[in-house]
């Protein structure tokens, strides 16, 4: 309860404590001030004084109001005596209906049940128009016309302001209803904001966590594609060197493997700076896919052809990157398992497409038999198909033991950013 409703409490206990003390004090002042209007007996005016006496009596007994009471059995007792008093104050003289108005203020807090509270108004009512209408009792058809006009419209007014009471009270219960339903709400939204935020930190350390793997299956795949693959280029040519004949076919070969060991340690070199291929630094892809293809084909001493279709544009760098990657890695598992004769590799430029084939002649092989890759194994088929979705795009094989393998790498056409 805030300092304004609990000011209102106190003037409300004030005027509850007080009123009835106060419109006591209104009626005697005025009876005795009309005096010389009504003619009341000596003896009449001893019990005045009785009964003023009586009601101060019974107004200490009821005690001063702290906060709102509790309709009860000795309220009731309260209500009715006090009643008394006032109907035969009233009945002595008109003035003392004042002290009965308190029955107005009162009756739904000392009175239990709505049926008795409007029997006790009801019993104010009738003092009201008594006074109102001459006194008690009528003394003419008249003055019982009036009588009975002021009580139906005394009682018509209660019913109104009656009316009127319950629905502010009912749109009070109605605030506090809604009021503790949006306390209610506001408690569990306040808890899903917690638990919203508890899960969003929770999210925010599985996506680090997410991408601190990525980058790392990302890296592991650039030194595959630099540092193993270069060895595995010298490696050949090393085994060359140990089976030739003669000792110009050994140099020859040393220096390839020279060339490739120099090329492998700039490809390192430059992926540990920006992890982007060595072949696109100067050139666009077609140019560095063409290179790479003359240079897998010297190697191997198999016929390499590379084929660009459609209108060449400057690529995106991670889209190059990736189907070089892509380019190489196809080439490599050429060179080590198909054992072909003729290999193609085609770029096309297609609308908001680039399409990348490798296509050979070699041995082939069933796609649904490739085994699993292993540790000491490079990343193959799966490390391709991972680079193509990781931009967006796909890639499919066809293979077939005997008649050859085509790779195809399909990737959105994203261009160079200027």
């Amino acid at each position: 309860m805030n300092a304004a409703d609990r000011q209102i409490e106190r003037r409300q206990d004030q005027f509850h404590t007080w009123g009835p003390y106060g419109l006591l004090v209104v009626g005697t002042v005025l009876a005795l001030s009309t005096s010389d209007l009504t003619v009341v007996p000596a003896a009449a005016r001893y019990e005045l004084g009785a009964l003023i006496v009586v009601a101060l009596a019974l107004q200490l007994w009821h005690g001063p109001r702290r906060g709102r009471r509790t309709p009860s059995r000795r309220g009731t007792v309260y209500y009715a005596l006090r009643w008394a008093i006032a109907f035969a104050l009233t009945w002595l003289n008109p003035f003392f209906a004042f002290y009965a108005i308190t029955g107005y203020f009162d009756a739904d807090e000392v009175i239990p049940g709505t049926r008795r509270q409007r029997l006790g108004l009801f019993a104010t009512s009738i003092l009201q128009a008594a006074s109102l209408s001459g006194g008690m009792p009528p003394r003419s058809a008249s003055q019982w016309a009036v009588f009975a006009g002021l009580l139906a419209a005394i009682n018509a007014l209660l019913m109104a302001v009656a009316h009127v009471a319950f629905q502010e009270e009912q749109r009070s219960r109605d605030r506090a209803a809604t009021i503790t339903e949006l306390e209610r709400a506001n408690a569990a939204l306040q808890q899903a904001l917690d638990e919203n935020a508890a899960l969003h930190a929770q999210l925010l350390v599985q996506a680090r966590e997410a991408g601190v793997a990525d980058e790392r299956r990302r890296l592991a795949a650039e030194i595959h594609d630099t540092i193993a693959q270069g060895l595995t280029g010298i490696i050949a040519q090393l085994q060359v060197v140990a089976n030739a004949p003669d000792l110009s076919i050994a140099r020859t070969h040393l220096e390839r493997a020279s060339a490739l060991a120099r090329h492998s340690l700039g490809e390192a070199r430059r992926s540990v700076h920006n992890l982007a291929p060595v072949a696109l630094a100067d050139d666009g892809l077609p140019e560095a896919l063409k290179k790479t293809v003359a240079e897998w084909a010297e190697r191997t001493a198999v016929r390499g052809e590379f084929t660009v279709t459609g209108t060449a544009e400057q690529l995106h760098e991670e889209v190059s990157a990736t189907l070089l990657r892509i380019a190489q890695e196809a080439l490599s598992n050429a060179s080590r398992h198909a054992h072909a004769s003729r290999l193609g590799v085609t770029l096309s430029f297609m609308g908001d497409e680039v399409t990348l084939d490798i296509r050979d002649d070699g041995r082939g092989f069933d796609p649904v038999a490739v085994p699993e890759r292993t540790g000491s194994g490079g990343f193959g088929l799966d490390g391709m198909r991972a680079r193509a979705e990781r931009i967006a795009g796909s890639l499919t094989v066809e293979s077939e033991p005997g008649h050859g393998t085509a790779v195809s790498a399909r990737v959105p056409l994203i261009r160079h950013d200027r």
